[in-house]
């Protein structure tokens, strides 16, 4: 019996004392606000010099470098780009709201920064989000929107650096790496804006681009 009752009590407190924050389907903001601004220590996949948390929503397929294909239930396919060259030099965040797309904000939670731009493409987004120092793009259906962001933000947020590791990977390589032209805060110029979209559309044309262009006018 006191067993029991010792047993209820225990739960009684983990009940009270934990608050559960129910994500909204169709504020994406609010989920975001919620999700970054929660401190996690969960990882799942370790890396020399860094490791993140993959969450259930998502799949990891493969990896080169810093470079990473994951997937969801849905097969949209995420490509991940974590940036220790960045994150060893503390580099700023210069990324500034674009009020010509269909979603633009600039992140700062729990002293991390980023932002995220949503561009809208036929009947589908394209997602540019950057937070922590890491960089995720995919191109999905508009139906998966709130889904692929909430996932985005579990995988963002958990990068973690080892600063021993990355100062003998960068640290001594420190002449090769001065030159390097430090983009990740910046958006996709038309250039590569086109070829990342033809890398989720095979077939894909420049020429298919200026008559959807035509059309619209």
């Amino acid at each position: 019996m006191k067993r029991l009752i010792v047993l209820l009590s225990i739960i009684l407190v983990l009940v009270t004392g934990c608050s559960i924050k129910k994500l909204d389907n169709s504020d994406i903001g609010k989920n975001i606000k919620i999700l970054l601004t929660e401190k996690v220590n969960l990882h799942n996949v370790y890396f020399e010099g860094y490791k993140y948390y993959v969450p259930k929503g998502l799949k990891f397929v493969n990896k080169e470098e810093y470079n990473a294909l994951l997937t969801d239930r849905m097969k949209n396919q995420y490509y991940l780009y974590v940036d220790a060259i960045s994150y060893y030099h503390k580099v700023e965040n210069t990324y500034e709201i674009d009020e010509d797309v269909h979603y633009s904000k600039v992140l700062n939670y729990n002293k991390k920064t980023g932002y995220l731009q949503i561009n809208e493409f036929d009947d589908k987004y394209f997602i540019q989000f950057v937070f922590n120092y890491a960089k995720v793009e995919a191109l999905i259906r508009k139906k998966d929107l709130t889904e692929a962001i909430n996932n985005i933000c579990y995988l963002l947020r958990s990068v973690k650096y080892n600063d021993k590791v990355l100062e003998s990977l960068i640290g001594d390589n420190i002449l090769s790496y001065q030159e390097e032209n430090y983009s990740l805060f910046d958006t996709e110029t038309e250039d590569d804006y086109l070829d990342v979209v033809k890398k989720y559309n095979p077939g894909y044309t420049r020429d298919m681009e200026d008559e959807k262009i035509q059309l619209d006018e």
